[in-house]
């Protein structure tokens, strides 16, 4: 156990402090709270276990919280796939090797720790798969939190949890991802359950800036270029934080450019970029997305957007987009010049390089770090009662004919301890 806080949250806009409970928004200027660190005090540790190297850049106060048997994933010089493109220092975060397949892992090992310390033991959530997946896998490790996960039915295919009674599974029929989303928060609402927040929980994005932190361990010398695949982008903000923190300590010599790539079929933020737009307009969103790149359709990324826009150009960075036929390419491409196996999300950013690269706008003399956030996973029938949910005149309800446990659960505050 540490004996002195090594970080506060604080609102990113106008510095008040946030009490210790969960508090995503400022509650002065309604702005984004984020984890500042003690930098003074602050030390890379001598370890293989990235969670205990980065352990006082991480906003966990009880190490014994976090993994203790976990260790670097690769990060692969693609000298192949770079010779390709025209690219000698062309790097690949392979993230592919995480538990689930996903770069999401390393979010719920920490997020939810987080929300231990911040008092919380009911949250409600959703997402595209990826980050589901994750809390469902890592939260047998938190017997005190229980989840209630809200997805939409397009997606439900791409959530898998083990047997856990502190999960409760509800499946929205015909729904979007942004309907799930603001259906978990109403529930969350109705029954005094704290709102997870995706992109706004601080523990997320410190979460996810672990695979930056890692290759700066693995490449040589400064990286130049970071390129990801986003939906909100969680993970782009953690990375440029984690660097501007790196780069203080003296562990690296340079904030990174950020590459964000979205697909064409469903890319509001890349649109919006384009337009020099500061906000996301009505024009951008995107109300049914659809595309091959499964784990980044999110139509309406409306809140994050000014936050990303702002740190990509402050980096000299850029959001794109790609079609699908881009992104098929450039999988064929990592899968015979590297004998890698992205999903097409994580393909979308390879993609993206591919192009920026083409159009001149990426010196191919950079050091260039891609982050491939994951790989497919093969569908498993849910071992969980899951609870499907259908509109009703005002709002979702349980379908007709459901079982009586899924109106409880639905309806009822004092049965929530006892769902399953």
């Amino acid at each position: 156990m540490r004996t002195q806080a090594h970080f506060q949250i604080r609102c990113i806009a106008c510095d008040k402090v946030a009490p210790r409970s969960f508090s995503p928004f400022c509650s002065e200027c309604n702005s984004m709270n984020d984890v500042f660190y003690d930098l003074e005090t602050a030390r890379l540790r001598d370890s293989e276990n990235p969670y205990v190297r980065f352990m006082d850049l991480l906003p966990v106060r009880d190490p014994a919280m976090l993994p203790e048997e976990a260790s670097y994933t690769p990060c692969v010089h693609a000298k192949n796939l770079g010779g390709k493109l025209g690219l000698e220092n062309l790097y690949l975060k392979d993230e592919t090797v995480n538990p689930t397949g996903s770069t999401k892992d390393r979010m719920a090992a920490i997020a939810l720790p987080y929300l231990v310390e911040s008092g919380v033991n009911s949250f409600c959530t959703s997402s595209t798969g990826n980050s589901s997946t994750a809390f469902a896998m890592m939260i047998r490790n938190f017997p005190e939190l229980q989840m209630f996960v809200f997805t939409a039915e397009a997606w439900s295919h791409r959530v898998h949890y083990d047997p856990e009674a502190n999960i409760v599974p509800f499946v929205l029929k015909g729904a979007t991802f942004v309907e799930a989303f603001e259906c978990a928060g109403r529930f969350a609402q109705r029954h005094h359950i704290t709102s997870e927040r995706g992109f706004f929980n601080p523990g997320r994005r410190e979460g996810l800036k672990l695979a930056f932190m890692e290759a700066t361990d693995q490449i040589p010398g400064p990286i130049d270029w970071y390129v990801q695949a986003v939906s909100s982008a969680m993970g782009v903000m953690g990375t440029h934080k984690a660097a501007k923190e790196l780069k203080q300590l003296g562990h690296t010599g340079r904030v990174p450019s950020l590459l964000c790539v979205q697909q064409e079929s469903c890319s509001p933020m890349a649109r919006a970029f384009a337009e020099g737009a500061e906000a996301i307009g009505s024009e951008h969103v995107v109300k049914q997305p659809s595309g091959i790149a499964e784990a980044i359709l999110r139509g309406d990324p409306t809140r994050a957007y000014p936050y990303v826009r702002g740190a990509a150009l402050e980096t000299g960075g850029s959001i794109a987009s790609v079609s699908e036929q881009e992104i098929r390419e450039a999988r064929a491409m990592v899968e015979e010049y590297e004998g890698l196996t992205p999903c097409f999300s994580a393909a979308t950013a390879l993609a993206g390089l591919a192009k920026q690269v083409h159009l001149g706008t990426i010196d191919k003399a950079a050091t260039i770090m891609v982050n491939l956030t994951g790989k497919d996973r093969e569908f498993q029938t849910p071992s969980l009662q899951v609870h499907t949910l259908e509109r009703g005149e005002n709002d979702w309800q349980p379908e007709a004919g459901a079982p009586k446990s899924t109106q409880n659960v639905w309806d009822t505050p004092s049965l929530l301890d006892k769902a399953s």
